[in-house]
C-alpha cells in the first residue's frame, strides 16, 4: 500500500512545548490526518497533551515507535539544535516523514544531509513557516505580484520584543549557539523568511550583533542592511532586549506605487495599505477566537497541514521546497557571517555558513536524547 492509498495519515509529535498543542489542534482540523501520540522527556508535558487529546503519551520516542509502528509522520518540535539529530533518527531508523519546526535546521550542511537522506528513502520533509499563510501576508504577496505596490524600493523589519534573563534560565538549550541561536534565529526567523517570500532573493548583507539585555552567549540585538538581487534595499532590526514588554513586530514595504505594513503578534495585521486603505480591516485577523496559545501562532498551521495532506493524497507540491527552505537558512547564516567578519557578505556564497550558529555541544545534546530500549 502506498501513502496515497491510505485514508488516514497518522501523526505523532516529539517535543511538547507550548507550540505542540497548537500542532495537535491543527492536525485534528484537517480531513485525512489524525494525531495519535505525543512524546516528551518530561512526563508532565507529554501527559498534558495526551490527556487533552485523549491519545497515548510517552517519555521515550523509541518506545513510542515500537508501541505504535503505524505512525506516518513525526512533528519535530524539540530544541532547535536537536532538529537534525532527531529528524535524521526518525527518517533513517524509523522510516518516517518529518515536519520540522522553525528554523528547520541550524546549519546548511544539516539541511542538505537531511533532505538527501529523506529523498533516498522516498520520504519527505515539511518545513514550518506558518506566517506565510496569514491573510494579511497573502494580501501583500498578491499586491506585489500584481504590481499594486509597483516596484519594491525598500523593505524594513522591526522586531522589538522582551525576553528577560528568566526566559533563558528556563532550559539549558536557550540562549546558546548550539541549540537555540539568539533573537534573529529564534524570534526573528519568520520575519527573515518573509523578507524572501515577499521581496525575493537577498544578494548581500551587512550585519552587527550585540548581547546587551541578558547574560547569554547569543545575540539579543541585531541591526542589518541588505540588498536584493533586483537592486532594492532593506533594513532589519531585531531585539529581545526591549523592556518591559513586547513592543513591535512589523514588516513594511515601500513601493513605487504605494506602501504596505504588516504587524501584530504573528504578522496578522495589515496596518497600512495605501493602494486600498479599506483592505486593512478586511485582511487583518486578530485570532481572538483561538485558544490562548493559538493567538500567538495564528491559523497558519491549519493551512500548512492542509497543504501536507494535499501533497500526500493528491501529489500537489508542498509550497516550501528544499531550495526555498535552504535560501531562508542561507539568508539567516549570511547575517551571522557578516557579523563574524565585520563585512558585507554574499548570501549565496558557498563560504557564508556561520562559525557560531549550530556549533556542536555534546553536553546539551545528551540532555535531549531518548535512550534506546
Amino acid at each position: 500500500m502506498t501513502l496515497k492509498d491510505k485514508k488516514i495519515y497518522k501523526v505523532a509529535i516529539v517535543g511538547c512545548g507550548r507550540i505542540s498543542g497548537h500542532h495537535c489542534r491543527s492536525i485534528t482540523s484537517v480531513k485525512g490526518m489524525e494525531i495519535i501520540a505525543v512524546c516528551d522527556l518530561i512526563e508532565e508535558k507529554a501527559k498534558e497533551y495526551g490527556e487533552e487529546f485523549n491519545i497515548p503519551y510517552f517519555t521515550n520516542y523509541h518506545k513510542m515507535f515500537k508501541a505504535i509502528p503505524e505512525i506516518d509522520l513525526v512533528v519535530v518540535a524539540t530544541p532547535s539544535g536537536m532538529h537534525f539529530e532527531h529528524g535524521m533518527e526518525f527518517i533513517k531508523d524509523y522510516n518516517k516523514h518529518v515536519i520540522i519546526e522553525k528554523p528547520t535546521f541550524m546549519r546548511l550542511d544539516q539541511l542538505e544531509d537531511a533532505y538527501n537522506e529523506a529523498s533516498n528513502r522516498g520520504l519527505h520533509i515539511f518545513p514550518v513557516f506558518q506566517n506565510r499563510y496569514n491573510i494579511a501576508v497573502q494580501r501583500v504577496k498578491s499586491a506585489i505580484l500584481n504590481k499594486e505596490l509597483g516596484d519594491i524600493r525598500i523593505m524594513n523589519v522591526r522586531v522589538r520584543w522582551c525576553r528577560p534573563q528568566r526566559y533563558y534560565d528556563m532550559a539549558p538549550w536557550r540562549g546558546t549557539y548550539s541549540h537555540d541561536g539568539g533573537a534573529l534565529t529564534n524570534q526573528g526567523i519568520h520575519h527573515v523568511d518573509l523578507l524572501r517570500y515577499l521581496g525575493g532573493e537577498v544578494d548581500k548583507v551587512s550585519c552587527t550583533m550585540r548581547t546587551l539585555g541578558a547574560d547569554i552567549e547569543v545575540e539579543d540585538c541585531v541591526v542589518a542592511t541588505f540588498r536584493y538581487k533586483n537592486s532594492s534595499v532593506g533594513s532589519l532590526e531585531v531585539t529581545t532586549a526591549a523592556r518591559p514588554d513586547d513592543f513591535e513586530a512589523s514588516l513594511s514595504i515601500v513601493g513605487s506605487h504605494g506602501l504596505a505594513q504588516l504587524g501584530g503578534i504573528a504578522v496578522n495585521e495589515l496596518q497600512i495599505f495605501t493602494p486600498k486603505p479599506d483592505d486593512c480591516k478586511r485582511y487583518s485577523d486578530d485570532f481572538l477566537d483561538l485558544p490562548d496559545r493559538g493567538k500567538v501562532y495564528g491559523r497558519g498551521h491549519n493551512e500548512m497541514y492542509n497543504d501536507i495532506a494535499a501533497f500526500l493524497f493528491d501529489g500537489i507540491p508542498y509550497p516550501v521546497s528544499k531550495k526555498d527552505c535552504l535560501n531562508t537558512l542561507k539568508l539567516l547564516h549570511g547575517f551571522y557571517k557578516s557579523d563574524e567578519l565585520d563585512a558585507w557578505v554574499d548570501v549565496h556564497s558557498d563560504s557564508n555558513q556561520s562559525e557560531r550558529l549550530g556549533q556542536k555541544s555534546e553536553t546539551i545534546s545528551s540532555l535531549y536524547r531518548a535512550k534506546v530500549k
